[in-house]
This record gives structure tokens, C-alpha cells and sequence, in this order.
């Protein structure tokens, strides 16, 4: 329960009556106030308690009266102030405060309330108004509570006694500095032995060692926070807290068997998983990691291991093809160990296993296997159809030993260059081959196999085109050589060289000569450099343009292959314009121009020609129209019709000698016409294929055109 002390600021003629008015069992206590406070505590003094039972509705606290009061009721008392009128009331015949309500400290510690006597009649102040302070006096009325509870820590396992877990705080309303209401103290209430708590501070600390996460992860602990200083009598609080215990690498990876069986068909391709195994490990995260490498074993060339990143197992994979034939087991042995180990628990390992594996090869039918897993074969270009390129072979490797069929993929050999014998694998060509075109062939021959699924394989074969010397050297270009009119005698204008589209490499080795025609010209000379160049001289001097402008000069070359070949080429030397530093100018023909003016004679003659033409034109133009002709004759405006006779008796039908059949059978395809042989006509105009008719005399009608004949 609280006390409440009433500091009383002593005002003149006011009178502190320190005996309870109220009938109550309750005693009122007052602190008076002038300039400093006066606390009376002694066990004589008036006190009252703040806290009451429900059937107490109102309690005396003290009683004011003032000097002038004379007991008549002609005096009122009023109180202002905080509370006033809630909290406290007052008499204001008798001027007794009363409290009517429980008063808590930890609400509010203090209050300041107003007195003052006035006339009942005219609320005229008969006295100064009187101030005082209420202090309420603190009780153990409030319980230490924990503000951030409950709680979650964690520790690590296997941590040493004594080791700091975590620190929990409470909290107590009461005034600390009054008594024992606030001073706590901690204990445990659960999580015992495993841990315990200072009694002071609140620190909870490991009470067991080697506390193992994988037997007991999680522990519920409740703290009690006690005031009085944990006496009888106190009030208390508690709180929870869940500590976890979090993983440390304290146990080795454990393989569940110690031999593995695993089993592989002999026509697996390498990379094919084989099979899994996994070693256990407790421990969390990287505590718990395991890697795995093979250290032992006869299949150490013919497997691999990698982990799966996702499920932490070792996988082993095929490395290289196994053969059932040749080996039928093999024999691994893995190590799985932590790659993360703790310095404090070295003496708890080693923090490694180790497991057998037994691989069975398992036998399956297998396509045929070559000899070699590639082949290369040189023919000679130019070879007959049927030549031998070479021979591949393979074999079943199964128990059967099947028979095995060639053949070569057309895709492989577009053009069908060679062939392959079915049973035996003899390679041979189906026409000459030429190296310049296609050095290189590279075909492809399956085999497969009779019997069994037929399965088939394919082995790669290069042909390569030996070279025989089947062409002739040539120019290495074709260009023109440009040569000066003033060109000196005995000056180099060229130096040629030469090209051989066979594979000589560096033996390649060419020589020159000047064609025999030509040994003996007077103009060019040929010198052979023997380094497969020659060079160019000029014999004279003296040379034009406007005499010869082009020279060819042909040339001789021989190779050093086997059969030498040789092929006359010719260079064209072209005569240029140079200046005097012999920079070419020009290299074209220039015509002759006659000079810019003419004299006034020439022009009289031209101007006169040109008039005479001009008045000969008129001329005919004058005499076309006299006739009414026109200029052009038109096909379908020149129609005349000319009778000709003759003086013979036609032979009819039979008669094929007086006319061309041929024209009367197509006038439109003759070009021209076929006189008669026998006799001359009396009237002779340009003759046209005729239709006659009749067999005594031949009467022609002839249509005249001035492009085309019309019967």
C-alpha cells in the first residue's frame, strides 16, 4: 500500500488540525511545507493508506480551519487545484479534505491542490489562499515485468559450462529509491541442469557441457524476476526464453555400406552415370558438406566421380568405353571427408570414410569395331578406273562374331569417285582423278554387321591425290609490258616469271627461251635468270608508235617435272610516249589532224558541193510530183498490173519447166523470181512471181510492192 505525504504551504490564520475528524480507521498523514519540507513518520503521526477496500467510499484526510471560523457556518471552505473536486473533495462547513478515490504513485506521485475560507453569503475571501503539495508515498504494489520478453537465443553445441547465452531484463514500476519495492532478483524456474542465470544481472549461461544439437536441438527455459530483493513476500514476474543450439562440425561423414555394387553395359558411351552413393553427415550446412574422390581401385582410368550439387551424392560416370571381352569387373575405392573442419574437435576425427565399389560390365550387342579409328590413303591423279586405294576392316567383337558388310555413304561421296568392295572392304576408284581440282576426298565406310540388331559403324577415310606433272607452266600474269619509243638498247623492260599449277613445293624449277620463230629478231632478247625468272632486253633503238605500236613476243617454258612439260606463252610489249624522264605519256595511237584553218579556196568548194546536192534534191522532188508519185512507194499503193505474152503454148500441169511451182505454192516466201529460160518477154519490168492460168498462153497478172512480192 502507498502513504501519501501532504505538504502544506502555512498561510496566517490558518489552523492545521492534526486529529481525525472522520470517524475511519484509517490514519491521515501530513508533511507540512513553509521553505522546507517537515515528514512526520513517528508512530504517533496521522496516516493514511492510499489504496483502499471496495467499501470504503470516503477517506478523512485532514481538516482546515481558519481563525475567523466561529463555528457559526458563516464560513465556507472551497478546494482547487489538481484533483480537486475528483480525487479530493472538501467539507466546506467543517473544511475536512476527504479522498474518494485509491491513489497510485505510479499514475501520479504528486498533487497540488488550493485552500481557501471565503462568506458563505458573499463568497468574500475572509483569507490569503493556503497551496499545498500531496506527495504520494510508493508501496510494493507493482510486479517486475519483462518488456521484450519472451526471448530467443542461441548457442553454439558442445560450448563450454558457463558460456553466455543470453541476458534477459525486467522491469519494476515501483520507486527504486524507496525501499526494497524494485531491487530484483533472477532465478530459474525451467531449463535446469542445462542452464542457469545470474542472480543480479540476469545473464543465463550453459550449466551442462557437450550439449549435442543432434540429440536435442531446442530448450525452453522461463526466468522468474522476483523485487524485495527476492524476499517472502515479494511480487514476481517471468519470462520465456527458447534457446537453440546451433550446429557445429562435430561429427565425421559415415558411408551406410561399406561395399557398393554397381553394374555397367559394355555400350555405354562415356559420361553415362553408373550409380550413387552417399555418405551421411549429421551436421548442418557446410559443417555437414562431404567431398568425394576415388583413391583406389583398378577402374580408376575407366571411371569418373563428380557430386551432384543439389542432392550432395557422389556420382560415378563411364570415362572411357569398358569391353565386355577384354575385362568384365573393376573395383573402386572413395574417400568422402569434411572440407570444413573445426581446430577445437581435431581430436574427435579423423572426419573421413571410406567405401568399396564393385563395378560388373555387363555384356550387349555391339555395332563392329575398325581396326583403326581413321584411315588415310594416297592414290595418283590421273589413275585408271579400278585403281586400289586401300583396304579398311573391322570386326565383331561380340561372342557371335558376326560377318561384316561395307559400304560408302553416297552423302559422303557425292559424286561417286570411288567404290567398296561389300565383303572384304577394298576401296577403288571409278574414274582418273585429278588433283588439281579436288587434292583431298574424304569419304566415310560403314560397316555392318550380319546378324544380330545390324547394327553399323562408321569410320572416317582421307584420299589424297597425289600429284603427277599433267600441266604446263604458264605466266605468272598476263599483264602488258609498257616500253618508251626512246628506250635504249641493252635495257631490261621486263622480268617474267612462272607458274605451274602442279605441286612441285620448293623443287618447282623453271626455265626460259625464246620460241624458235623468233631466236633471230632483231628487237628483243631473252636472258634466263635460273631462278625460274628471265629477263626482257631491248636490241635497238628507234622504235615508233606510228611504225608498230605492239610487239608479241613468244616465250618458251619448261618445268623440271616427271615428264617435263613445257608451253610457249606470249608477251605483248607496247610502245608508249615518254617524256625525258622516261615517265609514259601515252601508249595509244595518235592519228594525224589536219591543221585548224582552212583557206577561203576550200571553203568556196565545200559550200558549192553542198548547193549542187541541195538543187539536185529540188529536182527530183519537182519531177515525183509531176507524175503524182510519191517519193516512197508504198506495198499497198504500187499496184500495177503489166501483161506479158509469150508466144508458147503452155503444157498444163505437167509443165513444170515454164514456171517455179514453189512460188505459186508460197508467193510469200520468194525472195525474187525465175525468169522464163525459153524466151524473152516484149515487155520487161522488174519481174514478180506470177499465177497464170490456162494452157495455151500464159496470161500474168503481177501486184507490185516496193519491199514484198504479192502472187
Amino acid at each position: 500500500m502507498s502513504k501519501l505525504l501532504w505538504d502544506l504551504n502555512k498561510q496566517p490564520h490558518v489552523t492545521f488540525v492534526r486529529q481525525p475528524i472522520c470517524s475511519i480507521s484509517v490514519l491521515p498523514v501530513y508533511q507540512v511545507c513553509s521553505h522546507q519540507s517537515i515528514i512526520l513518520s513517528t508512530p504517533s503521526e496521522i496516516q493514511m493508506l492510499s489504496t483502499l477496500n471496495a467499501s470504503q467510499v470516503c477517506v478523512c484526510v485532514f481538516s482546515l480551519h481558519s481563525d475567523v471560523d466561529s463555528g457559526d457556518g458563516n464560513i465556507k471552505y472551497i478546494l482547487s487545484g489538481e484533483g480537486a473536486g475528483t480525487i479530493f473533495v472538501i467539507d466546506d462547513k467543517t473544511g475536512n479534505i476527504h479522498a474518494t478515490k485509491t491513489l497510485d504513485r505510479e499514475e501520479q506521485a504528486q498533487y497540488t491542490l488550493t485552500a481557501q475560507a471565503v462568506a458563505r453569503d458573499t463568497n468574500k475571501p475572509l483569507e490569503p489562499p493556503s497551496e499545498f503539495i500531496v506527495k504520494v508515498q510508493d508501496i510494493n504494489d507493482n510486479p517486475p515485468e519483462f518488456l521484450h520478453g519472451p526471448y530467443s537465443a542461441r548457442v553454439p553445441e558442445m560450448s563450454n559450462v558457463g558460456t553466455s547465452v543470453v541476458q534477459v531484463t525486467a522491469t519494476d514500476a515501483d520507486d527504486p529509491t524507496y525501499g526494497n519495492s524494485a531491487r530484483l532478483v533472477y532465478s530459474i524456474l525451467q531449463g535446469q541442469p542445462y542452464f542457469s542465470v545470474e542472480p543480479q544481472t540476469g545473464i543465463i549461461r550453459t550449466a551442462l557441457p557437450n550439449m549435442d544439437r543432434e540429440a536435442r536441438q531446442e530448450y525452453d527455459v522461463v526466468i522468474q524476476a522476483k523485487d524485495m530483493g527476492g524476499h517472502m513476500g515479494g511480487l514476481s514476474g517471468t519470462t520465456e526464453v527458447k534457446i537453440t543450439l546451433t550446429d557445429v562440425n562435430d561429427n565425421p561423414p559415415k558411408f551406410p555400406q561399406s561395399v557398393y555394387s554397381m553394374s555397367v553395359l559394355e555400350d555405354n558411351v562415356p559420361g553415362e552415370e553408373v550409380g550413387r552413393l552417399k555418405a551421411k553427415d549429421p551436421d548442418l550446412g557446410d559443417n555437414g558438406l562431404v567431398n568425394y574422390r576415388l583413391i583406389d581401385g583398378d577402374g580408376l582410368g575407366m571411371f569418373e566421380l563428380t557430386t551432384d550439387s543439389e542432392t550432395r551424392e557422389a556420382v560415378i560416370k563411364l570415362k572411357k568405353p569398358v569391353d565386355f571381352e577384354t575385362k568384365r569387373s573393376y573395383t573402386l575405392k572413395v574417400e568422402g571427408s569434411n572440407p570444413h573442419v573445426d581446430p577445437q574437435f581435431l581430436a574427435w576425427g579423423p572426419y573421413k570414410d571410406e567405401a568399396t565399389i564393385k563395378i560388373s560390365v555387363e555384356d550387349a550387342d555391339e555395332p563392329p569395331v575398325f581396326v583403326a579409328p581413321s584411315y588415310t590413303f594416297e592414290v595418283e591423279e590421273n589413275a585408271p578406273e579400278g585403281t586400289l586405294v586401300g583396304r579398311v576392316h573391322a570386326k565383331d567383337t561380340d561372342v557371335a562374331n558376326n560377318p561384316v558388310r561395307y559400304m560408302i555413304p553416297r552423302y559422303t561421296d557425292v559424286e561417286q569417285f570411288f567404290s567398296i568392295n561389300s565383303e572384304d572392304g577394298m576401296i577403288t576408284t571409278t574414274r582418273p582423278l585429278d588433283r588439281e581440282t579436288q587434292a583431298w576426298h574424304n569419304i566415310s565406310v560403314s560397316a555392318t554387321e550380319i546378324g544380330g540388331h545390324h547394327q553399323d559403324t562408321k569410320v572416317r577415310v582421307n584420299i589424297k591425290v597425289k600429284d603427277v606433272n599433267d600441266n604446263s607452266p604458264e605466266f605468272a600474269t598476263n599483264n602488258e609490258v609498257l616500253m618508251c619509243e626512246t628506250v635504249v638498247p641493252g635495257r631490261v623492260i621486263e622480268t617474267v616469271s612462272a607458274v605451274d599449277k602442279d605441286e612441285m613445293a620448293h623443287r618447282q624449277h623453271f626455265t626460259f627461251s625464246l620460241a624458235p620463230e623468233v631466236v633471230h629478231n632483231n628487237n628483243f632478247s631473252l636472258k634466263d635468270n635460273r631462278d625460274s625468272t628471265a629477263s626482257i632486253y631491248v636490241l635497238r633503238k628507234g622504235f615508233s608508235r606510228l611504225t608498230q605500236d605492239v610487239y608479241y613476243l613468244p616465250i618458251e617454258i619448261n618445268d623440271n617435272g616427271f615428264p617435263p612439260l613445257s608451253s610457249t606463252n606470249t608477251l605483248t610489249i607496247r610502245v608508249c610516249s615518254c617524256d625525258s624522264k622516261n615517265t609514259i605519256l601515252s601508249c595509244n595511237v595518235e592519228p594525224y589532224v589536219l591543221p585548224a584553218g582552212l583557206s577561203t579556196g576550200a571553203l568556196i568548194a565545200i559550200l558549192a558541193c553542198i548547193v549542187i546536192l541541195l538543187a539536185i534534191v529540188v529536182l527530183f522532188v519537182a519531177l515525183r510530183r509531176q507524175k503524182k508519185e510519191p517519193l516512197i512507194v508504198f506495198e499497198e499503193e504500187d499496184i500495177r498490173e503489166n501483161i506479158i505474152t509469150y508466144d508458147d503454148e503452155g503444157g498444163g500441169e505437167e509443165d513444170t519447166e515454164a514456171f517455179d511451182i514453189a512460188t505459186l505454192q508460197n508467193p510469200d516466201g520468194a525472195n525474187g523470181f525465175l525468169p522464163r529460160k525459153d524466151i524473152k518477154p516484149e515487155l520487161q519490168y522488174p519481174l514478180r512471181p506470177v499465177n497464170c492460168w490456162g494452157k495455151k498462153r500464159y496470161c500474168c497478172m503481177t501486184k507490185m510492192t516496193g519491199l514484198h512480192q504479192t502472187v
